[in-house]
């Protein structure tokens, strides 16, 4: 297969079916800002693995793992240490970054040009604009 410049293309579901020039020119604005919400992700997942190495205790012994005394069995709502929390956020963040990711891959393979441009650009502009803000984080 090769890429190809076309104003006709489907892209990812039956529904995103475009037939005309002013559909490209939304589709590829639309892959154009899935590309840069996937590099905000990017950079808020380091943003939140930097808070999370601060949260961890200096010790890692089980007793400097837990903030407080051991729980009883019965005893509700559990309390998890903060670096748990940054975990679930991490995690969370992964699984939008993994699906973005995905999506902008799929919609590549259409091997439309136009498409492949959208998600170039969207990726450089999304690096440029955010990376700078991870000094900040």
């Amino acid at each position: 297969m090769t890429f190809y410049f076309s104003d006709t293309v489907v892209l990812l579901f039956d529904f995103w079916n475009v037939h005309s020039p002013t559909g490209m020119v939304l589709s590829v604005l639309v892959i154009l800002l899935l590309s840069v919400l996937y590099e905000a992700v990017k950079m808020g997942k380091a943003v939140l693995l930097r808070r999370a190495l601060l949260a961890l205790p200096r010790s890692l012994s089980q007793e400097a793992l837990t903030d407080s005394p051991s729980p009883s069995l019965m005893a509700f709502p559990i309390s998890f240490p903060r670096w748990f929390w940054f975990h679930v956020g991490q995690t969370l963040f992964h699984v939008v970054q993994v699906v973005l990711g995905y999506m902008v891959m799929l919609a590549v393979m259409s091997y439309n040009a136009w498409i492949f441009l959208g998600a170039i650009v969207g990726s450089t502009l999304g690096y440029f604009m955010v990376y700078p803000l991870l000094g900040r984080g």
